[in-house]
């Protein structure tokens, strides 16, 4: 067993020279652990973050979620990677997210050798096997275009592999009990949670979309798919290429989201965007649409999240609900997160506030307003059409579409 500790007043120098710090642990041939300590004193303006890069890889990121983890060969901390240990030099990284004007001495602890308890492992575990499957309410069926048909989704919530206070189970039955057929799992600057998703897709008949939020403090986006860690250490200008090289798709989050709005300079525009998102309390706020708008509709498909995280987040899962129209001929929870990427892609969503909100769908060469009598459909070119009926057909001219209510309030958008 060996020791590196590292003692350090960090400064707002530091902080102004990167928010990112890397401290060196040697790990020998045949290590059986890694377990590595950050002690932060309560000290007033200081969050610190802590995540773990391998001589091979990344594996893994607390955020400031957690103080301790450990890696092992069989098991992990959740929102790290289990697997060898790989001789060579690994790194402790510290996030320097706020730091206040006198600075704070932070130690960092690093173990190697035999660990005897995973932080947090047995506590998850036992969490996860605890939940049961829940009833799903009924189908709601939407009209679709030919060969095509809507599944409902929600592309942004957190576990405890990052900063959510529940297994991944959790998040799933919540997920059922909302009506939704896909969830994405999105924790924070992880993959950890990937190797769970296919057998509780399973256990809850539920489409559980492989993603992760790539979080810096000028801003978050969302890279879906099974593609590996994308460093969020690097220019977010080199994001989205780096993301659809690898076969996934990037979506910027909550872009006027508080002190996590988009702050970062891209050469090029994503093909998602979340635009709804579940701190857009007030629905008359017409500044995601705005947002939306000035960065310029076309090839920017919009998209919802809850970023659910525990019980007192904003909105459940499934609020915002995004409907994404796939191959009708896709079913269950492996075929349906493939089909769903794909559909996002071609740029086929509408958003709704929930599962059974108000929706304004497009099918074939029809836009149909759903349960949204009294309300008013706006066209690309500014035109406004009355809906007296719950079921209310339009000609479906090309473009995004807006559905609103007599007062401005916003209802749903169809891309």
């Amino acid at each position: 067993m060996a020791v590196t500790s590292y003692r350090r007043r960090w400064t707002l120098d530091d902080r102004a020279e990167s928010v990112w710090h890397s401290l060196p642990v040697d790990i020998p041939a045949d290590c059986p652990g890694l377990l590595v300590t950050l002690t932060v004193p309560p000290v007033e303006g200081a969050v610190i973050d802590i995540g773990c890069e391998g001589a091979a890889g990344w594996r893994g990121w607390s955020g400031g979620a957690r103080q301790t983890f450990a890696i092992t060969p069989n098991a992990a901390t959740p929102g790290y990677v289990a697997g060898e240990l790989e001789p060579g030099t690994w790194w402790v990284v510290l996030g320097l997210h706020r730091v206040p004007i006198e600075g704070v001495e932070l130690l960092v602890e690093a173990v190697t050798g035999p660990v005897d308890t995973i932080p947090g492992l047995t506590e998850y575990a036992d969490a996860s096997a605890a939940i049961a499957v829940p009833a799903r309410p009924p189908r709601r069926t939407l009209p679709a275009s030919s060969g095509l048909k809507w599944i409902a989704g929600d592309f942004h919530a957190h576990s405890l592999h990052s900063d959510g206070s529940t297994p991944i189970a959790n998040l799933a039955a919540l997920g059922v009990s909302a009506g939704l057929d896909v969830l994405a799992v999105t924790d924070h600057n992880t993959v950890s949670h990937h190797a769970e998703l296919p057998a509780l897709s399973k256990r809850f008949d539920l489409g559980l979309i492989p993603g992760q939020e790539v979080t810096t403090d000028t801003g978050h986006a969302n890279a879906f798919g099974a593609i590996g860690p994308i460093d969020f250490r690097q220019p977010a200008a080199t994001w989205v290429k780096e993301v659809a090289d690898r076969g996934g798709l990037l979506s910027i989050n909550h872009p006027l989201g508080g002190d996590c709005s988009w702050r970062h300079p891209l050469p090029e525009h994503p093909p998602l965007a979340e635009i709804w998102h579940s701190s857009w309390l007030d629905h008359t706020w017409g500044g995601p649409i705005a947002w939306w708008q000035a960065w310029g509709l076309e090839g920017t498909t919009p998209i919802g999240g809850s970023d659910w995280h525990n019980p007192t987040s904003i909105t459940p899962p499934g609020s915002p609900t995004t409907w994404i129209a796939v191959d009708a001929s896709a079913e269950g929870p492996d075929e349906l997160p493939v089909a769903t990427l794909e559909a996002l892609a071609a740029g086929r969503t509408v958003l709704s506030w929930s599962y059974t909100a108000p929706v304004l769908v497009r099918a074939d060469d029809e836009l149909i307003a759903l349960d949204a009598p009294g309300s008013l459909v706006i066209s690309p070119d500014g035109s406004r059409h009355a809906i007296r009926t719950d079921r209310a057909h339009l000609p479906a001219a090309p473009g995004p579409h807006l559905l609103i209510t007599h007062t401005g309030k916003v209802l749903s958008t169809c891309a």
